[in-house]
């Protein structure tokens, strides 16, 4: 597996090595090709909730009655002033519906991050969910079981849960709508390790069928990474995320298998990536080398690289950035795409 070094990532001669890796790279990202997504206020009607939640599993997710959890909310504080819960011990993972007023007859499923300790659902879900539908994009918001948490299933069982989280979005849109159109899943940092494992392992046989949605695809249209977390065992692994995926001590199998730049699925989606330079918490080389092991294996990719933005900026603060440009951007690649 091919890894791009920081040293190199950081240097004036490596734009060169770095576009040869990668489908794309767009290093500042400020060229907007279309104004009205950037002039849209990012963080808007914040006391909106969902219009629906819907179990994952009507009876129940697969192994519950081997844990013993208490799923509840925490509010985090935040320089915002947002409203900023996470969930914690998620024993009913759910999928929250945010219908767009003017539908374009794609569909969103946002997928938040939370370093497989918790799943914060209005930072990287509710409030993407109500950007995006400004745009047409119903949006679905998925609320997932943590792996290290005694689930029988283990580091499968975020997976499980994407799974049938899709297959359920394409029913309930068929439902909805008569039809899901292009569905987008999109990813944010474990999330992103969570929609990338399901974009390589949508066939995986990792539940029994429960009924006849498991007879549906989970396979998604499009898939959107963004910050992921993509490596294990590695130097620019986020070692807080691989340990609660895999344990203090996992084998090097363990390790490759879970690894999303060991060896992606030839047959998956087009894959859009996105990461700041600036990322401390999982740097770059998550998606940098990912995406190299997407254009080898002959996978459409595009990869944005900003050199601005903390880890975790989600839709806030970025009013005046050039990481502003980022939901235009994946907008732009939806409709290039469906």
């Amino acid at each position: 597996m091919t890894q791009i070094s920081r040293r190199a990532l950081l240097a004036g001669a490596s734009i060169a090595p770095i576009a040869a890796a990668c489908a794309s790279v767009n290093s500042n990202a400020s060229e907007p090709q279309s104004t009205s997504p950037s002039e849209t206020p990012f963080i808007i009607d914040v006391d909106r909730a969902p219009t629906s939640v819907t179990p994952l599993w009507p009876a129940g997710a697969p192994g519950l009655e081997a844990v013993s959890l208490n799923e509840h909310y925490v509010s985090r504080e935040n320089a915002y002033g947002l409203p900023d819960r996470a969930i914690r011990e998620v024993t009913n993972p759910t999928v929250s519906y945010f219908p767009s007023s003017t539908p374009n007859g794609k569909t969103i499923l946002l997928i938040p991050g939370g370093g497989y300790s918790h799943v914060v659902v209005e930072k990287e879900g509710f409030e993407g969910a109500r950007y995006f539908n400004q745009f047409g994009y119903d949006a679905y918001v998925m609320n997932y079981r943590l792996p290290h948490q005694g689930w029988p299933s283990g580091p499968d069982t975020p997976l499980q849960d994407a799974q049938r989280a899709i297959r359920t979005v394409r029913r309930l849109q068929t439902e909805r709508r008569g039809t899901t159109g292009a569905l987008t899943i999109i990813g944010f940092s474990a999330g992103g390790h969570v929609a990338g494992s399901v974009t390589q392992r949508y066939d995986a046989d990792v539940y029994a069928p429960v009924d006849e949605i498991d007879e549906l695809s989970a396979r998604p249209d499009l898939s959107v990474l963004v910050y992921p977390v993509a490596l294990m065992g590695s130097e620019f692994t986020h070692q807080g995320s691989q340990t609660n995926l895999l344990g203090d001590a996992p084998t090097s199998d363990a390790l490759a298998k879970y690894d999303l730049a060991h060896a992606p699925n030839p047959d998956g989606p087009p894959v859009f990536m996105l990461h700041s330079l600036q990322d401390q918490s999982v740097p770059a080389e998550n998606t940098l080398t990912m995406a190299s092991a997407y254009r080898k294996a002959g996978i459409p990719a595009v990869v944005h690289v900003f050199d601005k933005g903390a880890h975790g900026f989600g839709l806030r603060g970025l009013e005046g950035t050039p990481l502003a440009a980022w939901p235009r951007l994946v907008m732009d690649w939806i409709s290039d795409h469906s």
